[in-house]
Parts: C-alpha cells; sequence; structure tokens
C-alpha cells in the first residue's frame, strides 16, 4: 500500500557514485518542476565486487537516508542494487523503482533480432536477473562483467582515445560483436558516461538502452509522482569527498556551481 506523501516533497535518487546522475538528469529533463535529492554513496563505491550481504545493508540505509528527507519516490539508479536487494525495498510505502525491468522491456520492445546483450557489474550478472528477466520477454542474451569501467567513471576517465577505455572497451564487448547482438543494455549508470566509446566500437546497427534513463521514464510515469510545475531543485549529498566529486557532477549534468555536501548515514 502506498502512503499518501507530501506532494511537494522531493523525489529520491542512489547509487554507489556519480552514476546515478544518468537518472537523475532524465528526471530533470522529464519532471522540471520537481525537487530531486541525490545520494551518492562514494565512501563504499564501487557495489559491484561487494558481497549480496553488503548490497542488501547499502541499499536499505540509502533508503533510509532519502526517507530521512522526506521523499515522496525513490530511483534506485544502481544496477547492481536492482539486480540482487531491490525487492527488499518494496516496504517503504513509497515507489521505489530500479533500473533493471525498465531496461529489460525497453530493449524487448526495440530489438529487431532478438539478440540483445547486456553490460553491468560483475555482482549483477552473477545474480543472472538481467539474463532472467530479458529470456522471460523472449530475447537471447548476450551479457558480460565489466569490473573497470566503475572506478574508470569515477576518475573521469571514460573518452575513447584514452588507452584504458579503449582496452576495456574491446574486451568487454568482442562477445557482443561475436554473437551479432543489436541492441546492448547498458546495465549500470555508469556505463552511459562511455556511450561514446562503446557506440564507436559496436557500431551504428546497434540501438543502447541507457539503464537510468529507462528507469527514470518509468518513474516519472507512475502517478502521483510528477505532481509539482515549478521549483525543480537538485540537492546532491555522498558520502565520501564532496570537493572531488562536484567537477565530475557539473561536467555531466552540465549545470555549474552545483554545491555537494557530505551525508552522513547514521
Amino acid at each position: 500500500m502506498i502512503l499518501e506523501t507530501n506532494k511537494n516533497a522531493p523525489i529520491g535518487v542512489f547509487d554507489s557514485g556519480v552514476g546515478g546522475l544518468t537518472a537523475v538528469r532524465c528526471l530533470r529533463r522529464l519532471l522540471p518542476g520537481e525537487d530531486i535529492v541525490f545520494f551518492g554513496d562514494t565512501a563504499r563505491v564501487p557495489y559491484g565486487s561487494r558481497s549480496p550481504e553488503e548490497i542488501h545493508r547499502f541499499a536499505r540505509e540509502n533508503l533510509n537516508y532519502l526517507l530521512s528527507f522526506g521523499a515522496k519516490a525513490v530511483l534506485a539508479a544502481c544496477g547492481t542494487v536492482s539486480a540482487i536487494a531491490l525487492e527488499d525495498l518494496q516496504d517503504a510505502g513509497i515507489p521505489v523503482c530500479g533500473v533493471l525491468l525498465p531496461a529489460a522491456e525497453q530493449a524487448a520492445k526495440i530489438t529487431r533480432s532478438g539478440r540483445v546483450g547486456v553490460i553491468a557489474t560483475p555482482a549483477s550478472i552473477g545474480s543472472g536477473s538481467y539474463q532472467r528477466a530479458l529470456e522471460e520477454r523472449g530475447c537471447t542474451v548476450t551479457a558480460n562483467a565489466c569490473p573497470r569501467y566503475v572506478p574508470l567513471a569515477e576518475q573521469g576517465r571514460v573518452q575513447p582515445g584514452d588507452p584504458l577505455v579503449d582496452q576495456a572497451t574491446a574486451e568487454y564487448l568482442a562477445p557482443m560483436r561475436e554473437a551479432g547482438i543489436d541492441t546492448l543494455i547498458l546495465g549500470c549508470t555508469h556505463f552511459p558516461l562511455f556511450r561514446e566509446a562503446i557506440a564507436a566500437y559496436l557500431g551504428e546497427g546497434v540501438a543502447l538502452v541507457d539503464a537510468g534513463a529507462a528507469a527514470a521514464e518509468a518513474l516519472a510515469a507512475q502517478t502521483g509522482v510528477g505532481t509539482r510545475a515549478e521549483g525543480g531543485r537538485l540537492e546532491i549529498r555522498v558520502s565520501g569527498d564532496p570537493v572531488s566529486f562536484a567537477p565530475l557532477a557539473e561536467r555531466f549534468l552540465q549545470e555549474k556551481n552545483l554545491r555537494v555536501q557530505k551525508a552522513r548515514l547514521t
């Protein structure tokens, strides 16, 4: 049962790091009147190499932190949490949306051949959640874990031509080429930062599905979430160093003078 909430309350978004800003950017385009509180758990990034027990605990702590702001809806903009721990968060009394199912649904709709690739963190791929969701929708799946992408993104190293980016991209996407996919899910919200490098490697014939954007669209479509016509403030909190996070946030959101504050989880 969804509890009644203040329509002027913010929407909460969390991720392990900067990647969740892909979803924030989309939400700000779809719901420009809504206040958004973003929490990046940068002190504990990456999640993809963590144990399931840690991921469950982190997900609950992140949700509770956003609920302390009175969030009327929460987007878990983290592929790892969505694959492993989202079900645990459904008792919050408000809409809580992950990135996995919206991305799988979008990919299944746009694929021409039924051959879909998915790249995500080791924990997400190891759980098999993306693979099952796609297979249930009639797709043939090629999946690969991409452990080096997240730390590269957190360092701001995302452009093609960077030797580490090019090496990782070729290694992770070679199986996709061999399988002849026509659609690729970027199953971690950090991965759209590598869109240019990925598109250059795979070519124009492969559609890229941004899991964070798909989830933002799904959340925005829920009745009662987008209720404000004006306002649109963004508050950014991180568990790690706010000073080093701010330039990444500004570059990715293409906004200047963003204030990033230190979060203290209890």
